[in-house]
């Protein structure tokens, strides 16, 4: 679909323009705070309504070379991760356009590689600093309540709304943690090394042989605190001592000792992930919750600790239902068609035997290795059975099938033929279609029944039995989607999946809503199975852009003469070209993460424009900077209300905030995605067209316009 348009200049570097391009129709899905779009097309007329970068990138025209490239890094992340899209094309596009700059500038291809490759690596080792830990997190499930009930934070990551409901209180466990090592660990598994090339000097080197001490006695510096919701993705705690209020707004950094974090408390770590979705993070966190529960119950002699399953969590969506609808619930929820309802008030509160078939139940499907031959014709000798199509005849044996073993409930993973349907509700036996594979697998588990992959291969003993079908809510009626399905619980004792049901009165953001969903999950599935969490709100990007900075100061003062030989696999002859340019690339870079911080800033409407936030931005840069200690600056700033880092108009009645936490993984890998489809793009030299089209395609790359 045609989206937008952009002057392509031929005399710069083409596939770096198209990226930026194209990260440039997504920049407002940056930040919790995300403005849809329609994407209209051009022939047809028809549109979209969108609001993620997965979405966009599906329905735009990604036939370049350039896009497949982007529109296969991104997938790889959502589907790996479900999370971090945004950031990932956020920062193809800033590192596009610094790639550009330098090449602008005649710095090599090849030091623009080294060096932004070995910066990338210096920042991923930097923020382990800000890590936090998660442990215990089910400790005191017993005693802990939703919070996200009562919370009332806006979309902003920077900027957030008191909430009407007063204060969140939280007690936390004073444990001495003290004698937890830290041992950090590269994402291969070794021991992190700082690349030399990057080591600070004099005061910085010095505060960096002391930062490890620090961290390890700060450990036990863990105190008891409050929280509530006011202008910041953060949890802050109120200091003023430690600052001095300046004329121009800003406040002055004083030397302090840094603060150090841990998370022990599943509703605190679900605030802090829900990145302003509270409303999807709160069923989330019950379907947590829930898991929880049954687990505990069959684990009664059992010890073992407990692990979120995210394969046992499902979506039902129910388009044109009012959201007060959405909730989790025990069990597996399906629909189906609203003739069937008869049949549900006739099969619920009895056991039912049950059928999986693992593809799909059509009289035409064969499973993959089956090549049906097409000059085969079969005639029959019978007039009956002349009479009656091939698929009445399969419809009849599907139902005898059904009939013989008493089954009256049938799961299918595939698709369904829609006659067989029809004709099993008329004989009292359920057809349900495109199941879960993880759902089969937890049937299949607990009603002792046997997948399938053809009708004829059932028989006794692939049979389950136990399994109790009924509505989700006693009028059926009430709940009618626009599709005029109706959703139905399926239930067997010991088996543990939730449902996440899912109501939107407006179909059209029913796809966004269930998008928003997965992506919460996966949020606090990852940092349950790491134990560990970014300190978040722009936190982990600042300590980044600050180190960047720092090093980018500290070559341009030295002159770079002790810089030879310093960058990890570079060849002699490449060292003096290194001095050089290193400085400059590294500057680029970091610019990169300053629009990164600018824009997400500028999401939140806290700043009237980008030039507002990068000026707040470059005054907290400077502070940290000075301190000698980005990461002990960052520290102090996340522990206080009015340190003015990140926020703005903060009152000095409120006393708690909530923090804000990102996924560590994930975020780091979003980060080598983008830069390594930049570096790819880059080396890459030209682009070879071939196929009848290239004619259509030359003429309009050639008036120099890329069309989206």
């Amino acid at each position: 679909m045609v989206m937008a348009c952009r002057v392509i200049n031929k005399r710069r570097h083409i596939g770096l323009q198209q990226l930026s391009s194209f990260a440039e129709t997504g920049r407002t899905f940056l930040g919790p705070v995300k403005s849809s779009k329609f994407i209209i097309d051009e022939e047809c007329h028809e549109s979209v309504l969108i609001s993620s970068t997965v979405r966009l990138l599906e329905n735009l025209d990604l036939t370049s070379a350039v896009g497949q490239l982007l529109n296969e890094a991104v997938q790889a992340q959502n589907n790996t991760y479900r999370t971090g899209t945004s950031t990932l094309l956020f920062l193809v596009g800033a590192w596009s356009s610094a790639v550009e700059e330098c090449l602008h500038l005649g710095v090599p291809i090849s030091i623009i590689v080294s060096v932004m490759s070995e910066g990338l690596n210096f920042c991923s080792e930097e923020v382990v600093s800000l890590q936090v830990p998660v442990h215990n997190i089910f400790d005191h499930m017993g005693n802990t309540f939703s919070g996200l009930e009562t919370c009332s934070v806006s979309l902003c990551p920077f900027l957030q709304v008191p909430s009407d409901t007063g204060l969140i209180q939280e007690e936390h466990d004073l444990k001495d943690v003290a004698s937890q090592s830290l041992t950090i660990h590269s994402l291969s598994g070794g021991p992190v090394k700082s690349p030399k090339f990057f080591k600070y000097q004099s005061k910085v080197e010095t505060d960096k042989n002391t930062s490890q001490t620090q961290k390890n006695s700060l450990l036990a510096d863990t105190c008891c605190r409050k929280s509530i919701l006011i202008h910041s993705r953060h949890f802050n705690r109120k200091d003023t001592k430690e600052w001095i209020s300046k004329q121009d707004g800003f406040l002055e950094y004083g030397t302090a000792t840094p603060k150090t974090y841990r998370c022990n408390d599943l509703v605190e770590l679900a605030v802090g992930l829900s990145h302003g979705d509270h409303s999807s993070m709160k069923l989330v966190e019950e379907a947590v919750r829930l898991q929880y529960q049954n687990a505990y119950m069959k684990q009664v002699n059992c010890m073992m600790p407990f692990t979120f399953d995210i394969s046992k969590i499902f979506t039902c969506c129910l388009p044109g239902l009012p959201e007060s609808f959405s909730c989790v619930c025990p069990g597996y929820i399906t629909v189906v068609s609203i003739s069937s309802t008869a049949l549900i008030k006739e099969l619920q509160n009895q056991p039912v035997q049950l059928v999986l078939i693992e593809g799909d139940l059509t009289e035409n499907y064969r499973h993959l290795g089956f090549q049906k031959s097409a000059n085969i014709k079969t005639v029959l000798d019978t007039v009956k059975l002349q009479e009656d199509s091939s698929e009445e005849l399969w419809t009849n044996h599907v139902l005898q099938v059904l009939i013989q073993f008493n089954v009256n409930l049938v799961l299918v993973q595939g698709n369904v033929s829609e006659h067989l349907i029809e004709k099993c509700i008329h004989n009292k036996r359920l057809v349900i279609g495109s199941v879960n594979g993880s759902a089969m697998q937890a049937f299949a588990e607990a009603t002792g029944a046997v997948q399938v992959a053809y009708i004829t291969q059932v028989n006794k003993d692939c049979v389950g039995n136990g399994v109790y079908v009924t509505f989700w809510r006693s009028n059926p009626l009430d709940v009618v989607d626009r599709n005029n399905r109706i959703p139905i619980l399926l239930k067997t004792e010991g088996i543990n999946l939730v449902t996440a049901v899912l109501t939107n009165p407006v179909t059209a953001q029913m796809q966004a809503k269930e998008d928003r969903f997965w992506s919460c999950a996966y949020r606090l599935y990852y940092a349950l199975k790491e134990e560990k969490v970014f300190l978040g709100g722009g936190a982990v990007e600042f300590l980044c852009l600050s180190h960047l900075q720092i090093l980018v100061e500290q070559y341009l003062k030295k002159g770079n003469h002790a810089s030879s030989g310093q960058l990890h696999n570079t060849s002699s002859w490449l060292a003096p070209s290194l001095a050089i340019y290193r400085p400059t690339v590294l500057k680029f870079l970091a610019n990169g993460w300053q629009k990164y911080l600018s824009t997400l800033m500028y999401n939140t409407a806290n700043y009237s424009s980008e030039f507002e936030a990068n000026t707040f931005i470059q005054h907290h840069l400077q502070n940290a900077t000075e301190s000698g200690s980005p990461s002990s600056y960052i520290l102090n700033e996340y522990s206080k209300i009015n340190s003015g880092i990140f926020t703005s108009g903060i009152s000095d009645k409120l006393e708690q905030i909530p923090r804000v936490y990102d996924i560590v993984t994930p975020k780091i890998e979003a980060w080598r995605r983008a830069l390594d489809l930049v570096l790819i793009v880059l080396q890459t030299d030209s682009e070879i067209i071939t196929g009848l089209g290239h004619t259509q395609i030359n003429s309009q790359t050639s008036e120099g316009f890329l069309f989206l």
